[in-house]
C-alpha cells in the first residue's frame, strides 16, 4: 500500500523525522484556515499517489492565506497523470540552500535492501540514475543489522556528501531506517531531503509503500491509512473474496492456481496476442489451491465485472486439488452466475485425474466452454476469441 504524502509526514514524525507542519484540506476555506494557522509562506501541495506534481501544476507556494486559498481553487480538481485531486497539504515553507536524495527499499533480484543515496535531489531519480548513474550511490544494506550510525556514515560518504554534513544526514538516515523497519516498509524515500539555510536536515517530501502481508497480524492500524474511495472496485472486490487480484491493461482474463503458473501464463498470452492484434493479459487472478465452486465463481465474477474483458483463460493444474474438482468448480461456477458469465472461457486442464476434469467439462458442453489441451493452446484460443 502506498500512503499519500501527508500520510508519510506523520509516520516519519513518529519516529523523530525532522520534518516542517503541515495539514490536510479538501476545500479552498480550508486551505486559507490551514495557511492562517502555519503562518508565513506555506507551499499547497496536491495529494495523489503519483510522481510529476510540480510540472503538472500541482505544487504551488502561497505567501499569504489568500494566495494559498487561490492556489487551492487551482489545484483541487487537478487531473495528474489519471489522478483527480480531492485533497492538498498545506506545509510550512522552507528557506532551501541544498536538496539531497535518500531511500532504502527491498531489493528482491538480491534478497536484500537497497539505499540510494544522492547529493542530487529535487530532480526525477530516475533520470539521475541514466544520465548520472555515478552521483547515484548504492549500498547494500543488510536486513538483520540494517541502519545503524556506522552504516549511515558509510552511505553519506558513498553518495559524496560533504565531511561537515555527513555526521547530521547520518542521524535521519537512522531514523528514516526506524521507520522502514517499524512499519514493515518496502519502501521509504525522501526527494528532495534539504538542508535549509538555517543549517537543518529536512525531509521535504516523503514516499512510503507499507507491506500488505504484514498489515492484518503485525500492524492493524495501517487499515485506517487506507484509501478504500480510490481503491480499484474490482480489485477490492476480489479482497473482500480472498482473491490474489491485480488488475491489467488488456483483454483476456487469467484464472489460475498458483503464483507461479499465474505469471507463466500472463507470458504466454501476451506472446499468443501477438498474432492476434495484440491483445495482452486483462489481469493476474490466483485462486490458490482450492478451486472450489464458490472460489471459481468469486473469481469469475470479478473478472467478468471487467468491461475489458473480452474472453477468459482458465489455467489450471491439478495436484492437491483434482481436476475433476477443478471441473465441477467451473461447471458450479457457471451454474452459480448464470446470465452473468456471457463471454466466452477457454479451459486448460491438467495434473491429476486431467482425464477425468475433461471428462466432466466435455458432458457439461457448455456454449460458453472452450476445451485445450495445452498452455499454449489455450492461450493462443483465448487471444483469438479476444480478439474477434
Amino acid at each position: 500500500m502506498d500512503l499519500y504524502e501527508y500520510q508519510a509526514r506523520d509516520v516519519f514524525e513518529k519516529y523523530g523525522v525532522p520534518v516542517l507542519a503541515g495539514i490536510v484540506a479538501d476545500t479552498p476555506e480550508e486551505v486559507r484556515a490551514a495557511a492562517e494557522k502555519i503562518g508565513g509562506v506555506v507551499v499547497v501541495k496536491a495529494q495523489v499517489k503519483t510522481g510529476g506534481r510540480g510540472k503538472a501544476g500541482g505544487v504551488k507556494v502561497a505567501k499569504t492565506p489568500d494566495e494559498a486559498y487561490e492556489a487551492a481553487k487551482a489545484i483541487l480538481g487537478l487531473d495528474i497523470k489519471g489522478h483527480v485531486v480531492k485533497r492538498v497539504m498545506v506545509a510550512q515553507g522552507a528557506r532551501i540552500a541544498e536538496e539531497f536524495y535518500f531511500s532504502v527499499l527491498l531489493d528482491r533480484a538480491n534478497r536484500s535492501y537497497l539505499s540510494l543515496c544522492s547529493v542530487e535531489g529535487g530532480m526525477e531519480i530516475e533520470e539521475l540514475a541514466v544520465e548520472r548513474p555515478e552521483a547515484l550511490a548504492r549500498v547494500e544494506v543488510n536486513p538483520l543489522t540494517g541502519i545503524d550510525k556506522a552504516k549511515a556514515v558509510e552511505i553519506a560518504r558513498a553518495a559524496n556528501f560533504p565531511e561537515d554534513l555527513v555526521e547530521k544526514v547520518s542521524d535521519v538516515f537512522v531514523k528514516l531506517f526506524d521507520v522502514y523497519k517499524g512499519e514493515d516498509a518496502t519502501l521509504v524515500e525522501v526527494n528532495p531531503l534539504v538542508r535549509t539555510e538555517e543549517g537543518d536536515i529536512i525531509a521535504l517530501d516523503g514516499k512510503v509503500t507499507l507491506d500488505d502481508n504484514a498489515s492484518e497480524i503485525r500492524h492493524p492500524e495501517h487499515e485506517a491509512l487506507e484509501d478504500k474511495d480510490a481503491a480499484d472496485p474490482l480489485e477490492a472486490k476480489a479482497k473482500a473474496s480472498g482473491l490474489n487480484y491485480v488488475k491489467l491493461d488488456g483483454e483476456v482474463g487469467i484464472i489460475g492456481n498458483g503464483a507461479g503458473l499465474v505469471m507463466s501464463t500472463l507470458d504466454v498470452v501476451a506472446y499468443a496476442g501477438e498474432n492476434h492484434n495484440g491483445v495482452k493479459p486483462a489481469n493476474f487472478l490466483d485462486i490458490g489451491g482450492g478451486a472450489s465452486a464458490e472460489v471459481m465463481a468469486a473469481g469469475l465474477d470479478v473478472i467478468l465485472g471487467d468491461p475489458q474483458v473480452k474472453s477468459v483463460f482458465v489455467n489450471v493444474f491439478g495436484g492437491i486439488t483434482a481436476c475433476d474438482a477443478v471441473a465441477n468448480g467451473i461447471k458450479g461456477a457457471l451454474e452459480t452466475l448464470g446470465a452473468t458469465a456471457s463471454k466466452p472461457l477457454v479451459v486448460r486442464l491438467d495434473g491429476n485425474r486431467v482425464d477425468e476434469g475433461r471428462a466432466i467439462l466435455a458432458e457439461y458442453a457448455h456454449p460458453l466452454v472452450t476445451l485445450a489441451a495445452t498452455m499454449d493452446e489455450g492461450a493462443d484460443k483465448a487471444a483469438e476469441l479476444a480478439n474477434a
